[in-house]
């Protein structure tokens, strides 16, 4: 076995090129945490599939030997415990009283809702006029108001979620103040909890306080659940939108071609989504039993770290991976994870994509970088995020 390597900056890349470091030959390896333990890193596709979907394998950050890759991580995942990081019948429990809400389906009933938010801030932003910061002016705002909307929280609450999901999600961030942020972010979400109670409206969390979850969930269960919804909602869509236009914008032969052929634009999305793979890595695991991957034995007490951003870069799961192709058809992608803890909000996430580049294409094909790619700054977070993303276009 290869030298012990330490997981950052091993499991930290570019925003739009491969993962160097990753080896196509050596798709599990070991890596140091920051506390000094080991774990495994795995890249491989199957291999990332087999430990997501795995019976050994748990997604319980309670269990006390389970593997983090930061002091902060560690704070946040243990101060704030959801459903998504519990195992059998919790987990199906509680997924169960969410699932329906985000049915294919009923989320698809929402295209008008996301059409006119996404058409009200390209108003704003060809009112203003050119150069924007595409981040601040559209990218986070979409999927915060679309949340606003789908929860019935205030849209005017949604920068205050933002400000503390991002001190949460900040490496640099002390394990004191990530503990603090949510504490402030749990009494948010009970605020907002208390005021459907009261004041019920056409709206998630008030079908929640009122249907079945009063009768399946306990208060803490249905209070972390709903804190989860509100900050998945919208921080991992906000980047995806920003990496997606300007991975699309660097790419302007097909940036055109999608223009020509807006019937492209899911297939598009789901190859951004495989493409950027905006998760540095994919949230930890700890087997609770040996098993063995490849060639790999996992033993019982193994930290385990699949990297979606290795798998979807994967040369045996997609030729030429390194290549950006809108054609590719790539849905087989684990951008939204795979197994029983897989994306809850997936089909929420493709719609505000698909809405989102239909509209911009249609309304501001002009769109270009105001800046060079490489003067682009992407966050010290806990996945990719641009800081800033200054576009231009043709006001002509």
């Amino acid at each position: 076995m290869d030298e012990t390597l330490p997981l950052f900056p091993l499991a930290r890349r570019s925003a739009f090129d491969p993962p160097a470091e990753y080896s196509a030959e050596q798709k599990v390896r070991k890596v140091r945490l920051y506390d000094g333990r080991t774990a495994w890193l795995v890249v491989g596709y199957d291999e990332v599939r087999e430990v997501l979907s795995h019976p050994a394998v748990s997604a319980d950050r309670r269990r006390e030997a389970f593997p983090f890759s930061s002091a902060s991580r560690e704070a946040l995942e243990r101060a704030d415990p959801s459903f998504v990081t519990f195992d059998g019948p919790d987990h199906a429990r509680i997924r169960r009283v969410f699932t329906r809400y985000f049915a294919v389906r009923r989320i698809q009933a929402m295209r008008p809702v996301v059409r006119g938010i996404v058409d009200d801030l390209i108003d704003d932003l060809q009112a203003a006029g050119p150069p924007a910061d595409f981040v601040r002016d559209f990218a986070a705002e979409v999927p915060a108001r679309t949340i606003c909307h789908f929860l019935g929280l205030p849209l005017e609450e949604r920068g205050i979620f933002q400000e503390l999901d991002a001190r949460r999600n900040l490496l640099a961030t002390a394990p004191g103040d990530v503990r603090n942020a949510t504490g402030l972010m749990l009494d948010l979400t009970n605020r907002l909890i208390e005021s459907k109670r009261s004041d019920p409206g056409d709206d998630l969390v008030s079908e929640l306080v009122h249907g079945e979850a009063a009768d399946v969930l306990t208060p803490e269960e249905l209070l972390h659940a709903l804190r989860l919804v509100i900050t998945a909602g919208h921080e991992t869509t906000s980047n995806m939108i920003s990496l997606g236009l300007v991975t699309l914008l660097r790419h302007l032969d097909q940036w055109q071609e999608l223009i020509m052929e807006p019937a492209l634009v899911p297939t598009a999305v789901e190859e951004l989504l495989r493409y950027v793979s905006i998760f540095h890595i994919s949230p930890t695991r700890l087997a609770v039993e040996s098993f063995q991957l490849g060639d790999t034995l996992i033993e019982a007490g193994d930290g385990l770290i699949p990297v979606s951003a290795g798998a979807n870069r994967d040369p045996d799961a997609f030729e030429d991976p390194d290549r950006f192709d809108l054609r590719r058809g790539t849905r087989h992608h684990v951008a939204f994870g795979h197994g029983i803890h897989h994306c809850l909000g997936q089909s929420l996430a493709r719609l505000e994509l698909v809405v989102v580049l239909e509209q911009l294409i249609s309304r501001l094909p002009g769109l270009r970088l105001a800046v060079a790619p490489e003067d682009l700054r992407v966050s010290e977070y806990s996945f990719l995020k641009l800081d800033a993303l200054p576009v231009t276009w043709s006001t002509t």
